[in-house]
C-alpha cells in the first residue's frame, strides 16, 4: 500500500481529497468534526515534512451550481481550529484564483478549495476537470474513504495525473487495513454482527463475508425474515416475504462455510411501532398476532455476549433494536457492552455502517472499539468484495 509515509514531502504542495461533508446545524455550526480531526495526521505529516496542503472537499449536493449554504465558509473555522492553524480558503477550486492562491502558498501552510461539487464535472468524472485540479499540486493524497466509492473526478480520476506521486492519506490507510483484518488477516474465531431492518441491502455482504468468518450474528428486523424461514411466528414483525428463499439459501451457504449462525431466541415485542406501549418477552418463534418484535430479548443477549468474548475479530454492521427509541435500545446497548469488553480482552473490533456508527456515538462506545469507520457506504461495498474506484486509482 502506497501510503505518505513512502515520500518526502519538503517544498513540495500537496493535493489532499478528503471528505468533510460534515453536518451542520440551522446557523451552520459543525455539529460533529469527526471527519476533520481523522485526517490530521495525514496533513500534520506533510507540514512536519515542509510541505504544504491544498485541502479538496464536496459538502452536501450543490448540483453543479454556487450555494451559500454548502460554500465552504461555514466550516473553514473549524478546520482551522482542529489543525490548529490559519487554514486559508480560495473561492473556486479550478481556474485563475484557485491557481493564485495555490501558487502563493508557502512550506507549512494549509489552502481549502472551494466545493468541488460546485462543479458539474465533478461528480460526472470529468477529466479535464480532474487535470485543471491537478495542476495546483505536486503529488496527490487521497485520504477521503467516505467518497472512495466514487469515480469522481478529485476522488479517482485526478490520480492518473499523478503516475509517480499519488498516495493514500493515513486516514485511508487506517480504513483499509482495518477491512482487511476482518476479510483477509484477522486473528480467529471472527465474528461478523449484521443487523438492521432488511436482509436485502446486506445480501452481498453476507455473500462476500462467509469464506472469511467464523460466526455470523443476525439481528435487528432482518432476523425476522431468516425466523419465518425457519417456521417461526413472527406476529407483525417487519418482513421480506419475498427474501424467504434467499434466507434458507444464505443458510445453507453458511453451512457449507462451516460458519455459525446466531439468530436471536427471544425478543421484547409491542402492540405497535411506538416507544410508549406496552412492551413484554417473548420467544422468537412464537410472537402473538398483532405483536411485532423491536429488540433483542435477554436469552439473546447472553447468547450474543457469550460468541463475542470468545472472539478474537469482530465486525459490526447495523443494530440489533429500535435503538432511537429508549425502551426498545437494551439489545444493542447490551451488544455495545459485549464488544467493548471483548476489545478490552484484546479482540480487534470494527464497527462501520451508518446506524451503528450513529450508536457507538451517541451511546460513548466510539473509544471502546479498536475502529469506527468514517465511510458507510464506501465501508460496505468493501465488505462487498468490490474495489473501490478511489482505491483502485492509486493502487494501479
Amino acid at each position: 500500500m502506497k501510503t505518505i509515509n513512502d515520500f518526502n514531502f519538503k517544498d513540495k504542495k500537496a493535493l489532499v481529497r478528503v471528505d468533510f461533508n460534515v453536518p451542520l446545524d440551522d446557523e451552520f455550526n459543525v455539529t460533529d468534526n469527526t471527519r476533520i480531526v481523522a485526517v490530521k495526521p495525514t496533513v500534520d505529516k506533510i507540514l512536519n515534512d515542509g510541505g504544504s496542503v491544498i485541502l479538496m472537499t464536496h459538502l452536501g449536493r450543490p448540483k453543479g451550481e454556487f450555494k451559500d449554504e454548502f460554500s465552504l465558509k461555514h466550516i473553514v473555522e473549524e478546520i482551522s481550529n482542529v489543525f490548529g492553524q490559519e487554514v486559508k480558503l480560495v473561492e473556486d477550486c479550478i481556474g485563475e484564483k484557485a491557481e493564485q492562491a495555490a501558487k502563493e502558498l508557502k512550506p507549512g501552510e494549509i489552502l481549502l478549495l472551494a466545493n468541488v461539487r460546485f462543479h458539474n464535472e465533478e461528480e460526472n468524472g470529468d477529466e479535464t476537470f480532474a487535470e485543471k485540479l491537478s495542476k495546483l499540486g505536486d503529488a496527490y493524497v487521497n485520504d477521503a474513504f467516505g467518497t472512495a466509492h466514487r469515480a469522481h473526478a478529485s476522488t479517482a480520476v485526478i490520480a492518473k495525473f499523478f503516475p509517480e506521486t499519488k498516495f493514500f492519506g493515513l486516514l485511508m490507510a487506517k480504513e483499509l487495513q482495518a477491512i482487511d483484518k476482518v476479510l483477509k488477516s484477522g486473528e480467529k474465531p471472527i465474528t461478523a454482527i449484521l443487523g438492521g431492518s432488511k436482509v436485502s441491502t446486506k445480501i452481498t455482504i453476507i455473500e462476500n463475508i462467509l469464506p472469511a468468518v467464523d460466526n455470523l450474528i443476525i439481528g435487528g428486523g432482518m432476523a425476522f425474515t431468516f425466523i419465518k424461514a425457519l417456521g417461526g411466528k413472527i406476529g407483525n414483525s417487519l418482513v421480506e416475504e419475498d427474501k424467504i428463499p434467499l434466507a434458507l439459501e444464505i443458510l445453507g451457504k453458511a453451512k457449507e462455510h462451516k460458519v455459525k449462525v446466531y439468530l436471536p431466541s427471544d425478543a421484547i415485542i409491542a402492540e405497535s411501532f411506538s416507544n410508549d406501549v406496552e412492551s413484554k418477552e417473548a420467544d422468537i418463534y412464537a410472537i402473538p398476532e398483532g405483536w411485532m418484535g423491536l429488540d433483542a430479548g435477554h436469552k439473546s443477549r447472553d447468547l450474543f455476549n457469550d460468541v463475542l468474548l470468545n472472539s478474537r475479530t469482530i465486525l459490526w454492521n447495523g443494530p440489533i433494536g429500535v435503538f432511537e427509541m429508549s425502551n426498545f435500545a437494551g439489545g444493542t446497548v447490551a451488544l455495545g457492552d459485549s464488544i467493548a469488553e471483548a476489545t478490552r480482552l484484546g479482540a480487534f473490533s470494527l464497527v462501520g455502517g451508518g446506524d451503528s456508527v450513529a450508536f457507538v456515538k451517541q451511546f460513548g462506545y466510539a473509544d471502546k472499539v479498536s475502529y469506527v469507520s468514517t465511510g458507510g457506504g464506501a465501508m460496505l461495498e468493501s465488505l462487498e468484495g468490490l474495489e473501490l474506484p478511489g482505491v483502485a486509482a492509486i493502487n494501479n
